[in-house]
């Protein structure tokens, strides 16, 4: 799903996974990469 590959992503590229900063969730209207 694609829950599972933003997951992935972020475990790639954010140094904190849990608290991202390049890949954020923008509720209601997708993601955001930034």
């Amino acid at each position: 799903t694609v829950d599972v590959h933003i997951r992935w992503l972020r475990e790639k590229i954010e140094t904190n996974p849990s608290e991202p900063e390049k890949l954020v969730t923008v509720r209601g209207f997708g993601y955001r990469f930034g």
